[in-house]
């Protein structure tokens, strides 16, 4: 199969679905691999190691798009959108439950999209969010740090505290991959923390690796209400598989929260957890709303683009390998966990979840791909 590898566009998105590496075990494996030019650079991978592994470096976005299957990091944008076509294959994070305009845009171009962020493993777990989700994790409570800063609207606390001045009390709202990294690095920086989750079992593992040095609570309307009321930095961390993020942060909980206090919303990319999240960018990364400052980067990652392409390709390559061996028909058939990753087929949406969300009708998959 040819395969495209397009330079991402996305406001300071500078990773790359592929590393030189990755091109060369796709080559081996029989397959055409186009690149284009610079994709690559930014994160220390130049245009002469990508020939070197045996891709075809091209200049423009359409030669690229001219593949059979478009592997890349981020949804297509506007622009990209334009140049896919019926019946060809993309391979990337999506996020359409929070972006029903470019599910519908994508639909009608009659792709077929297996989207990174819903694919699982054999133990349902979700193994090509699972690496970003670390770093976005870490990241949080970086840039929860910089929203309280007083340049950047915040109150002026120190995750860390000082001696004879206390810490800052951090709450993270969920204990999945994104909300046990950032619990392990606001503990690490000496920070009050607490975690809300709803699985018993999930908390039962957080007290016993950290003990009392992380508070543990269930998480429902009552608790997060509290927590809120003295938080210094919120990290919204909920995912759910292909579904917009749960809103558990409504506005009027925002206004009883104290001045200056942060919201890192890492589930942005889903939707966001507060009635107040919108998506922010790199270039322009906090607002102030209700007097709360918002950190709602959705491609959080990007900051950190070379350590996340190496995480992210060493992770996806396996499962394209998959996709690419025989029939994607087949593969599909084969593994139900690189099924649960098609979004979208031949034009009609093939995960409930999705379809769900954004009111739209269900098929299954097996009736579309021949």
């Amino acid at each position: 199969m040819h395969i495209g590898i397009p330079k991402e566009i996305k406001d300071h998105e500078f990773r790359v679905a592929a590393t030189p590496a990755g091109v060369a075990e796709l080559v081996r494996g029989g397959h055409a691999v186009s690149i284009q030019a610079d994709a690559g650079n930014a994160v220390g991978f130049d245009d002469a190691a990508y020939r070197a592994a045996g891709a075809r470096v091209v200049d423009s976005a359409a030669e690229v798009y001219a593949a059979d299957l478009v592997f890349k990091v981020k949804e297509p944008q506007p622009a990209e959108v334009a140049w896919l076509r019926p019946g060809q294959w993309l391979f990337c994070y999506l996020h359409l439950a929070a972006a029903p305009a470019l599910a519908r845009a994508l639909l009608d171009k009659g792709v077929n999209a297996l989207a990174f962020e819903t694919v699982l493993d054999g133990e349902g777990r979700t193994p090509l969010l699972a690496p970003m989700s670390r770093i976005a994790g870490r990241l949080a409570i970086q840039a929860g740090m910089q929203a309280l800063e007083m340049k950047n609207g915040g109150r002026g606390v120190l995750l860390s505290g000082v001696p004879g001045v206390p810490p800052a009390r951090v709450v993270i709202l969920g204990g999945g991959m994104v909300g046990a990294n950032a619990a392990r690095l606001a503990i690490g920086l000496g920070a009050d923390v607490t975690l809300l989750d709803r699985g018993s079992e999930r908390l039962r593992v957080f007290d016993d690796q950290y003990g009392g040095r992380l508070k543990t609570r269930y998480s429902h309307e009552d608790s997060i209400a509290e927590c809120l009321m003295d938080a210094d930095l919120v990290v919204g961390a909920a995912y759910i598989h292909g579904r917009r993020a749960p809103r558990l942060i409504s506005r009027e909980l925002l206004r009883a929260m104290p001045r200056g206090a942060a919201l890192v919303d890492v589930a942005i990319d889903q939707g966001g957890m507060a009635e107040t999240s919108r998506a922010t960018t790199h270039s322009d990364p906090f607002y102030v709303e209700e007097g709360i400052v918002h950190y709602c980067v959705a491609n959080m990652p990007g900051a950190v683009a070379r350590t996340a392409t190496l995480a992210l390709a060493e992770a996806t390559l396996p499962y394209l390998m998959r996709l690419l061996a025989g029939h994607p028909r087949a593969a599909l058939e084969d593994d139900s966990g690189l099924a649960a990753g098609l979004n979208l087929a031949a034009g009609r949406l093939t995960h409930a979840g999705l379809a769900q969300d954004i009111g739209e009708s269900v098929t299954d998959w097996r009736s579309l791909i021949q």
